[in-house]
Parts: structure tokens; C-alpha cells; sequence
């Protein structure tokens, strides 16, 4: 961790590191409760003192601090299928994007998956500030095929996002990436929101399911959960799927035994056979964090 920052942090840099306006640096100084030293009048932060600093006073665990094998963050089917059939022995919390990064800020698993818009990419920005400092490290999972399933026939005459004003949605909790990309969606097209009489799904499991027994008349998901009841889908944009890994945690038996499965024909065999995969970057690193 310490090999990325200087010997001497600015105030910025331990602004960034803490993730705390600078301003809060500088009254921490003030009050003696950051180490610190003073040279030509600038507040410099001593790397080594404020990382023992960090580890003492944070509720945040130590890099080295051995955390539960679950895998956190947002469903996705092709995921929680390899790590069943891997044998990895990883267990599984989806419960959306944002709660998966907080959970792993907190050490509650070794990994978490994202799909988290932002402009012009995914996941980068959800993580960068956070993890900057942290061995932690952005890798692709998959691209999705992400869309409005509806019931089979679309008796409703749904075609493209526009059509789903006043119709009943399924909803998902607000941690939830898919969450985010239909508000944001939304927004640029002007269509109003579903309201609070719309049924709420937690996954993308769910969400299908909704559509099926006739709770909503469209959902906002994944192509592959449209496939796997037998409805029919409307496909509205691609999206990246990400897994932040801790990277200590890259390397044990468990992990690396869910990577050497995904080179299988077998896990091949089934992106394609779910639908709305592209799997051919997975692995590919997009953010490193110190």
C-alpha cells in the first residue's frame, strides 16, 4: 500500500486518502489529533505516521485483516452460477451495487459486483476515490444486455423506454445499479418514475419473477432473466458488470478457483446459452488501487 504514496502527503493527498473535504484536514491539524509536520508555512502529512495513525483510529479493517468469502454487491445469474458450479466454495450477499461497496469498504467480503453508469463508462468513479489507496482492484466480469422484459407476446405493445410511462414497474431498492441507470434514463427522456404502488424486487431474479405471476407489466433487467422465465425482452443498452476484488484475496484457493473455472468450456457454454452476455474481457482490469 505505502509503495504508490509519497514520503510526505499534502493536505490534498491526505484530503483524497481520508476522503474528507481539505478543510477537515486542516482542523484536525489544528486540534493535534493527525500527525503532522509544518515546513515554509505548508502542513505536510508523514506517509508511514499517518498510515499508523489510519490503522488505529479507522473503523475501516487492515488490508491484511482476513475477511469473510462472500461475494457482495449486484446479482447477476452468470456469476452466482460459477460460483456454485466452480466449487469455490464462495458464498453469496446481492443486495445492489452501492450496498456491495460499502460492505466491502467494511470488510464484509472479498469481493463485490457493480454495474454503476457514469458519463461516458461504468464503476470507475463509484470506486476510484474510496479504494485509491486500498489494495483493491476493478476487474470486468461481463458485458449485459440490459432491457424492459415483459410478459410473452408484449401484450402491452412495449418497444422502446418511452412506452413504460404509466405503465406498472417493477421498482428496486436505491443501492441497486439498475436502479440508477433507469433514474438516469429516465431523466434524459423526461418519463416519470414508477410510483410507490409498483412492486419492489431486490434482484434481477426478482424483477423477472414480477413480470411473470403479473404483479408489474415490465421490468427494467438483464436479457438472461427475461430468457430463463420465458418472457420477452426489449433491449434499451449494453452495460459493464464489474467485480471489486480485494486483491489479497485474488490469489487464495477460493478466488482462483472461480477464475479457472471461467476459461472452462463449460461457463462459456452458459453466457451463451443465458443470453445477453460478452465475456471475452473478463479479467480485464480497470481500476488499481494502491
Amino acid at each position: 500500500m505505502t509503495g504508490e504514496l509519497p514520503t510526505y502527503l499534502t493536505t490534498r493527498e491526505m484530503a483524497d486518502l481520508l476522503r474528507v473535504k481539505e478543510r477537515k484536514i486542516y482542523d484536525l491539524a489544528a486540534a493535534g489529533e493527525i500527525p503532522h509536520s509544518r515546513a515554509t508555512g505548508k502542513l505536510l502529512f508523514p506517509r508511514d505516521v499517518v498510515l499508523a495513525w489510519i490503522e488505529n483510529a479507522s473503523d475501516t479493517p487492515s488490508p491484511d485483516a482476513a475477511r469473510p468469502t462472500v461475494v457482495l454487491g449486484s446479482h447477476d445469474p452468470l456469476l452466482e452460477w460459477a460460483l456454485r458450479e466452480s466449487g469455490s466454495g464462495l458464498a453469496a450477499f446481492f443486495d445492489g451495487s452501492l450496498d456491495g461497496i460499502d460492505r466491502f469498504e467494511h470488510g464484509e467480503g472479498i469481493a463485490a459486483g457493480l454495474h454503476v453508469v457514469q458519463d461516458g463508462g461504468w464503476n470507475t468513479e463509484a470506486v476510484s476515490a474510496r479504494f485509491r489507496y486500498r489494495p483493491a482492484v476493478l476487474l470486468e466480469w461481463a458485458w449485459r444486455s440490459r432491457g424492459l422484459i415483459v410478459p410473452p407476446g408484449n401484450p402491452q405493445g412495449i418497444t422502446r423506454l418511452a412506452d413504460i410511462a404509466g405503465r406498472r414497474m417493477v421498482s428496486r431498492q436505491p443501492s441497486a445499479g439498475g436502479q440508477l441507470l433507469l433514474e438516469r434514463l429516465c431523466a434524459e427522456e423526461g418519463i416519470a418514475l414508477p410510483g410507490t404502488e409498483a412492486p419492489l424486487a431486490r434482484d434481477e431474479r426478482e424483477a423477472a419473477l414480477a413480470v411473470l405471476d403479473g404483479r408489474a407489466e415490465a421490468a427494467f433487467g438483464l436479457e438472461a432473466s427475461a430468457h430463463q422465465f420465458k418472457l420477452d425482452f426489449v433491449p434499451v443498452c449494453e452495460e459493464r458488470f464489474d467485480l471489486l476484488v480485494s486483491r489479497r484475496d485474488w490469489f487464495e484457493p477460493p478466488f482462483q478457483a472461480l477464475v479457472r473455472f471461467t476459461r472452462t468450456p463449460a461457463f462459456a457454454e452458459m453466457a451463451r446459452s443465458l443470453g445477453g452476455y460478452r465475456v471475452e474481457g473478463i479479467w480485464t482490469p480497470h481500476f488499481n488501487g494502491s
